[in-house]
């Protein structure tokens, strides 16, 4: 029962911290309060013995593809490869040669930008892309003068959706694939049909909600185009490219991914700074994508799997998991997947799912991998990406509030993951 009271405490004191104190400040610094919350309450179970020390240090040092080490590497690692393009300009690049090409009517705008942006978050990162083309939309739409509302929130479903096609476009996808020993060929051949059945549902709603807004005429807006270095945008796209290669073939070359996305990473980190020193060029880029890199991830993710690691050697666990049994799985897990990500948010959704996930049934894998990334639709709460959105929206002076979020993210949301979910059951 005190283990149940202290994670109930713990999440309502995580969604508090994300609502009214995001961050904390001491002295010049500025840290992320929901992962130091989640710290503090592991290290409350620690003390009061409601997880044991061999249970965690067994965990961390398991030669297995879920141990939370690995795939914290697999993700951080494979993150700072698409900051590093980001950082160079390639983004940006993209999007403005986009608005260039599909000027003069913003119903093109809008099918064309959500065409870029779900390419992009298929080989990159959802969070990247949405920390990338949020500042570029509200700069274009504030020059155009165009309602900026339906193109950040077709960007946020865009990344959301597309983020599912791909083992490595969420860390809830690595996390919950890992748990059940699936690979990336076998992950993207069940993921891509509910991908696409999410994608035209959720764009279909998406348009039929802004439609209105879509046919006011803009005026056409001329940016300067700066063209990313030539030697890091090859470099960075070289890397990036092999890597994802490498870890679709990785079970078959017996390679572990987290492997291959640090070597990769090392390897632009090296290459680039041999360039800049050759160049005689200040390492600004590596400094800058490194202090970007999301490390708040690895004390959040640790402590949240020690809340988990507790809750199962209290038999908690196993209540749940005997509760959900009862249905069936693909729903059970789908639809209670989207509401505990809304309430305590994906990463820590996705450590508890993968306790609770029959060792035998991928398929109730696959329906809380889609919860993890479709649930961020709902509340800016169910992903870290909605928060992070949320915070970009104020400096840019956005006004989309909580409840306008929740209002059209409802809409779109639910139909979303039943759609995607009765994919999955039909492909049985």
């Amino acid at each position: 029962m005190f283990c149940l009271c202290l994670i109930i405490c713990t999440i309502i004191l995580i969604i508090l911290s994300i609502l009214f104190f995001p961050t904390i400040k001491i002295g010049s610094i500025r840290l992320g309060s929901y992962w130091i919350i989640a710290m503090i309450s592991a290290f409350i179970f620690l003390i009061f013995q409601q997880v044991s020390w061999n249970n965690i240090l067994n965990s961390f040092t398991a030669n297995t593809s879920v141990n939370p080490l690995k795939i914290l590497v697999l993700f951080i690692s494979m993150t700072i490869l698409s900051i590093f393009l980001d950082e160079i300009g390639f983004f940006k690049f993209l999007a403005l040669k986009a608005t260039k090409w599909l000027k003069g009517s913003q119903i093109k705008l809008f099918f064309g930008l959500y065409a870029l942006i779900s390419f992009l978050t298929i080989f990159t990162s959802n969070d990247i892309i949405i920390l990338t083309f949020t500042p570029f939309i509200c700069y274009y739409t504030k020059n155009s003068r165009i309602n900026p509302i339906p193109y950040l929130f077709l960007e946020f479903v865009a990344a959301n959706t597309w983020s599912m096609v791909l083992i490595i476009g969420n860390p809830t996808n690595i996390y919950l694939a890992s748990a059940l020993g699936i690979n990336f060929f076998t992950y993207f051949q069940h993921m891509i049909l509910p991908t696409i059945v999410a994608s035209i549902i959720s764009l279909f709603i998406l348009y039929m909600i802004f439609r209105k807004k879509l046919k006011s005429p803009m005026i056409e807006f001329h940016a300067e185009i700066d063209r990313p270095n030539t030697f890091l945008l090859i470099i960075g796209l070289l890397h990036l490219g092999i890597t994802t290669i490498l870890l679709a073939i990785a079970s078959y070359i017996n390679l572990e991914m987290w492997m291959i996305t640090i070597s990769f990473a090392i390897s632009l980190i090296l290459i680039t700074i041999m360039y800049l020193i050759i160049k005689r060029k200040k390492l600004t880029l590596i400094k800058i994508t490194l202090l970007r890199a999301p490390w708040s991830l690895i004390p959040f993710v640790i402590s949240m799997f020690i809340l988990v690691l507790a809750l199962s050697e209290q038999g908690i666990t196993k209540y749940i998991q005997q509760f959900l049994s009862q249905f069936t799985p693909i729903y059970a897990y789908g639809i209670s997947g989207t509401i505990v990500a809304n309430l305590i948010n994906n990463i820590p959704m996705s450590v508890l799912y993968s306790n609770l996930i029959p060792m035998t049934d991928s398929f109730a894998a696959y329906a809380s991998i889609i919860a993890s990334n479709i649930a961020a639709f709902i509340t800016p709460l169910g992903a870290l990406a909605g928060i992070m959105w949320m915070r970009l929206l104020k400096t840019y002076e956005i006004n989309f509030s909580f409840k306008s979020f929740i209002l059209y993210g409802s809409v779109i949301g639910i139909p979303t993951v039943i759609g995607a979910l009765s994919t999955i059951f039909l492909m049985r």
